[in-house]
């Protein structure tokens, strides 16, 4: 069996606020019908789904016992990834000590509530795949 994609699906009550949240995050785009959306990545990439579940009750961060999943983003640039995240209507949920430091996160919850976190300082994929081809596993 080939994995063709790997896409994290959102429950949420209103579908329109959180597929536009994530493809504005994604810089990407939303292909929609009632009861499912496709959010895309800047590069065309299906990377979410938001299905309708007209009772969604959000999850509650840290210590609820309602979230399913999270989502973390790898970026570049805290404030300016923070600065979007608030203007789409996220809310903050946990702050970073400093956003200048050269590694920390933030948390966040999206318009319908799941949480989500904003990283930075992490390896990149080729430092990745640089340590993964000097590493062996057993099977």
């Amino acid at each position: 069996m080939r994995i063709m994609r790997k896409v994290v699906v959102f429950d949420a009550g209103d579908l329109a606020p959180e597929s536009a949240f994530w493809a504005a995050m994604l810089g990407g785009r939303v292909l929609a019908d009632d009861r499912f959306h496709c959010v895309f990545d800047a590069d065309d990439r299906w990377v979410i789904g938001v299905q309708l579940a007209p009772n969604h009750v959000p999850p509650v961060w840290p210590d609820g016992n309602a979230q399913q999943i999270h989502l973390d983003l790898h970026i570049d640039d805290p404030a300016e990834a923070h600065a979007k995240a608030i203007a789409l209507g996220a809310r903050l949920l946990q702050a970073a000590n400093d956003l200048a430091a050269a590694e920390g996160h933030q948390v966040y919850a999206d318009p319908a509530g799941h949480p989500f976190c904003l990283g930075w300082g992490h390896p990149d994929d080729s430092t990745i795949r640089r340590i993964l081809s000097k590493t062996t596993t057993g099977g």
